[in-house]
């Protein structure tokens, strides 16, 4: 079979290397675009992974059913001049999480098409997420570990069987490696992030019981040989962003499960909600056995300061002048009140703090409003007036974008306004290849 370079990781980890991989969990042009150009720097690959309720056999949120998403990624990687054979394709929480208001036959059938539809598209890291309740499950009972590994060594073995039938028409197709657990919030970040909850760091005895749990459910499936393609488990390490901060890694309280993972020789874990920590503590979590690094809303609150720092440079360049701004920050504000369904759960407080939390929460709830026709049209506004000056004022750029400022002055980045803002994501991506060393992958 094709191994998987993603095994990798694991070999690296087990030989006591410090070497991990981000992934880049956005469906943001810019923010993959920045992904991709950065690693073009290093010569070195990319993980690039949507989640279910982004990408699903219906299109997601995001209107793209995973041949899409993978075309869309192409389309990048050739605009980059980058080899797309250099990029990994990851599905994220895969399973019933988008239909757990149907019974248990009819929302496993949905997630039976879904991971089938990411692997026959050539998705070769595959998260497959069973953790939640579906409508005749009981909402006073803790899901077991019995029913949550059921379930997801059923899926597996779909997995399993679309890759053979992947393999009928491209022989060369990488076989998928597997991640299972989740403990973790639901896609989208946990609702009520402002406040500090006290995150909690999974207990040994339950990461252990998930291990055992999904190794006897493969077995019962006939899947002996991939669950050696099984390289992760999710974990909660202790992490977590929260509206205006984020709970830091500490590794003294998370020793114990660290210190497990050694156990297991063909796994490492995989950190969901890494953002917003710093590079010393992405650097920690890869040294005590995190693997994989999660990212997403840091990405794009990153790709969304970049673009408020642009437009607060347009205002200023051209008021008092007969040219129209862009208004993209009012633009924002009115197609999020418009629609509140995908913030308005999430915030709490005074009419004040919620409006902050609308444009700066570190959960970048906004993000979901960026695709949206009337701020499309804000931000092609807004690049078109600053294109029109002879270049991005560097007074101006100095006060609103001051790494940027230097980057540009020492020669290091083009004066334009669409490679200000991926740089400014790069500042972001440069503090997980700090930690990941994944060059070396």
């Amino acid at each position: 079979m094709n191994t998987n370079p993603l095994k990798q990781i694991v070999t690296k980890q087990k030989a006591k290397e410090q070497v991990g991989i981000y992934s880049c969990c956005s469906a943001n042009n810019y923010v993959i675009e920045a992904a991709i150009e950065r690693a073009k720097k290093d010569h070195a690959v990319v993980l690039i992974e949507s989640t279910a309720n982004q990408v699903d056999q219906f299109g997601g949120y995001t209107g793209m059913k995973p041949v899409d998403f993978k075309r869309f990624v192409q389309e990048i990687c050739e605009k980059c001049e980058y080899d797309f054979s250099r990029i990994f394709l990851g599905g994220d929480h895969l399973g019933p999480l988008t239909w757990t208001h149907l019974p248990e036959k009819e929302a496993m059938k949905n997630a039976e098409d879904l991971i089938r539809s990411y692997v026959l598209a050539g998705f070769t890291k595959i998260h497959i997420d069973t953790s939640m309740k579906v409508a005749d499950d009981d909402p006073n009972t803790r899901l077991s570990d019995e029913t949550i590994s059921r379930r997801g060594a059923y899926l597996a073995k779909v997995a399993d069987d679309a890759y053979h039938e992947l393999l009928k028409t491209n022989p060369d197709a990488v076989r998928p490696v597997y991640v299972v657990g989740s403990e973790v919030p639901i896609p989208g970040g946990a609702q009520g992030a402002s406040a500090d909850t006290g995150v909690q760091v999974t207990r040994v005895e339950d990461f252990k019981a998930t291990v055992a749990a999904f190794e006897e459910a493969f077995k019962k499936e006939g899947l002996q040989e991939t669950w050696n393609d099984v390289i992760a488990v999710v974990v909660q390490p202790g992490v977590e962003e929260k509206d205006a901060g984020c709970t830091e890694y500490d590794r003294e309280k998370a020793k114990d499960l660290m210190a497990t993972i050694k156990e297991y020789p063909n796994l490492v874990f995989e950190g969901h909600s890494t953002d917003y920590q710093t590079k010393t503590k992405l650097q920690e979590l890869v040294a005590d056995g995190v693997g994989i690094l999660k990212v997403g809303p840091g990405l794009t609150f990153a790709m969304r300061e970049g673009l408020f720092a642009l437009a607060h440079i347009e205002e200023e360049a051209f008021k008092g002048t007969e040219v129209e701004t862009s208004h993209l920050m009012d633009v924002l504000e009115e197609q999020m009140l418009a629609k509140p369904d995908k913030w308005a759960k999430y915030y709490t407080g005074t009419e004040n703090e919620i409006r902050i939390k609308r444009k700066y929460s570190f959960s970048d709830r906004c993000r979901y409003y960026i695709p949206t026709a009337p701020v499309q049209e804000a931000i092609a506004t807004l690049m078109k007036n600053l294109r029109s000056l002879p270049e991005v004022p560097l007074n101006l750029m100095s006060q609103f974008m001051p790494i940027q400022y230097t980057k540009v002055r020492e020669g290091l980045l083009e004066n334009d306004p669409e490679a200000l803002v991926k740089d400014r994501v790069v500042n972001t991506i440069d503090e997980y290849l700090y930690a990941t060393h994944q060059e070396k992958l």
